[in-house]
Protein backbone atom coordinates (compact mmCIF):
# COMPACT_ATOMS: atom_id res chain seq x y z
CA UNK A 1 0.00 0.00 0.00
CA UNK A 2 1.21 3.30 -1.04
CA UNK A 3 0.88 6.28 1.29
CA UNK A 4 2.08 10.07 1.90
CA UNK A 5 3.89 11.26 5.22
CA UNK A 6 4.22 14.73 5.28
CA UNK A 7 6.08 16.44 7.84
CA UNK A 8 7.71 20.62 8.60
CA UNK A 9 4.65 22.86 9.18
CA UNK A 10 4.83 24.57 12.71
CA UNK A 11 4.60 28.03 13.84
CA UNK A 12 6.49 30.86 12.06
CA UNK A 13 6.92 34.67 12.47
CA UNK A 14 6.18 36.71 9.26
CA UNK A 15 8.92 37.23 7.52
CA UNK A 16 10.50 33.50 8.43
CA UNK A 17 10.41 30.17 6.61
CA UNK A 18 9.90 26.70 6.87
CA UNK A 19 10.58 23.30 4.65
CA UNK A 20 7.55 20.97 4.09
CA UNK A 21 8.30 17.49 3.32
CA UNK A 22 6.57 14.60 1.64
CA UNK A 23 8.05 11.58 1.74
CA UNK A 24 5.77 8.10 -0.61
CA UNK A 25 5.94 5.32 0.65
CA UNK A 26 5.58 1.20 -0.38
CA UNK A 27 5.69 -0.09 -3.82
CA UNK A 28 5.95 2.24 -6.26
CA UNK A 29 7.27 1.71 -9.68
CA UNK A 30 7.49 5.28 -10.68
CA UNK A 31 6.01 9.13 -9.62
CA UNK A 32 4.59 11.40 -11.67
CA UNK A 33 3.65 15.02 -10.98
CA UNK A 34 3.68 16.26 -7.47
CA UNK A 35 1.97 18.70 -6.11
CA UNK A 36 1.33 21.13 -2.80
CA UNK A 37 -2.28 22.78 -2.28
CA UNK A 38 -3.97 24.83 0.64
CA UNK A 39 -7.82 25.45 0.93
CA UNK A 40 -8.98 28.98 -0.41
CA UNK A 41 -12.09 30.94 -0.11
CA UNK A 42 -14.52 29.55 -2.42
CA UNK A 43 -12.35 26.22 -2.96
CA UNK A 44 -11.63 23.02 -2.21
CA UNK A 45 -7.85 23.59 -2.25
CA UNK A 46 -5.90 25.69 -4.18
CA UNK A 47 -2.70 25.08 -6.54
CA UNK A 48 0.51 26.16 -4.68
CA UNK A 49 3.12 24.53 -6.54
CA UNK A 50 3.85 21.78 -8.74
CA UNK A 51 6.56 19.67 -10.01
CA UNK A 52 6.47 17.38 -12.81
CA UNK A 53 8.49 14.29 -13.27
CA UNK A 54 10.72 16.26 -15.31
CA UNK A 55 11.47 18.73 -12.77
CA UNK A 56 9.21 21.81 -14.82
CA UNK A 57 7.63 23.92 -12.27
CA UNK A 58 4.25 25.80 -11.67
CA UNK A 59 3.55 28.52 -9.11
CA UNK A 60 0.46 30.06 -7.65
CA UNK A 61 0.69 34.06 -7.99
CA UNK A 62 0.90 34.68 -5.00
CA UNK A 63 4.03 32.69 -4.15
CA UNK A 64 6.25 33.02 -6.60
CA UNK A 65 9.27 34.43 -5.71
CA UNK A 66 9.11 33.59 -2.47
CA UNK A 67 8.17 29.34 -2.10
CA UNK A 68 10.20 26.84 -3.89
CA UNK A 69 9.29 23.50 -4.70
CA UNK A 70 11.26 20.81 -5.11
CA UNK A 71 11.93 16.80 -5.80
CA UNK A 72 14.41 14.46 -4.65
CA UNK A 73 13.49 11.60 -7.17
CA UNK A 74 15.23 8.62 -5.22
CA UNK A 75 13.90 9.53 -2.07
CA UNK A 76 10.44 10.11 -3.69
CA UNK A 77 10.28 12.70 -1.86
CA UNK A 78 8.93 16.44 -2.61
CA UNK A 79 9.62 19.60 -0.81
CA UNK A 80 8.37 22.99 -0.78
CA UNK A 81 10.74 25.95 0.58
CA UNK A 82 8.53 28.78 2.03
CA UNK A 83 10.46 31.79 2.29
CA UNK A 84 9.31 35.34 3.55
CA UNK A 85 6.36 34.24 4.85
CA UNK A 86 2.76 36.23 5.55
CA UNK A 87 0.40 35.70 7.37
CA UNK A 88 -1.97 35.19 4.82
CA UNK A 89 0.45 31.92 4.39
CA UNK A 90 -1.56 30.42 7.22
CA UNK A 91 -3.24 27.23 6.74
CA UNK A 92 -3.10 23.30 6.04
CA UNK A 93 -0.94 22.46 2.99
CA UNK A 94 -1.40 19.16 1.45
CA UNK A 95 0.53 17.51 -0.59
CA UNK A 96 -0.37 15.78 -3.85
CA UNK A 97 1.60 13.23 -5.49
CA UNK A 98 1.03 10.77 -8.75
CA UNK A 99 2.17 7.54 -8.39
CA UNK A 100 1.76 4.39 -10.49
CA UNK A 101 2.32 0.99 -8.17
CA UNK A 102 0.52 -2.69 -8.54
CA UNK A 103 -2.92 -1.22 -8.61
CA UNK A 104 -1.70 1.22 -11.90
CA UNK A 105 -1.52 5.44 -11.84
CA UNK A 106 -3.31 6.72 -8.00
CA UNK A 107 -3.41 10.05 -7.23
CA UNK A 108 -2.87 10.49 -3.64
CA UNK A 109 -3.29 13.17 -1.09
CA UNK A 110 -0.96 13.51 2.68
CA UNK A 111 -2.69 14.22 5.56
CA UNK A 112 -1.90 17.72 5.62
CA UNK A 113 0.64 20.12 7.85
CA UNK A 114 -0.70 23.09 9.48
CA UNK A 115 1.26 26.36 8.76
CA UNK A 116 1.01 29.10 11.27
CA UNK A 117 2.72 32.95 10.23
CA UNK A 118 2.36 34.65 12.74
CA UNK A 119 3.49 37.00 15.39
Amino acid sequence: QVQLVESGGGLVQPGGSLRLSCAASGTIFSINGMGWYRPAPGKLRELVATITSSGRTNYADSVKGRFTISRDNAKNTVYLQMSSLKPEDTAVYYCNVGVYGFKGNLELWGQGTLVTVSS
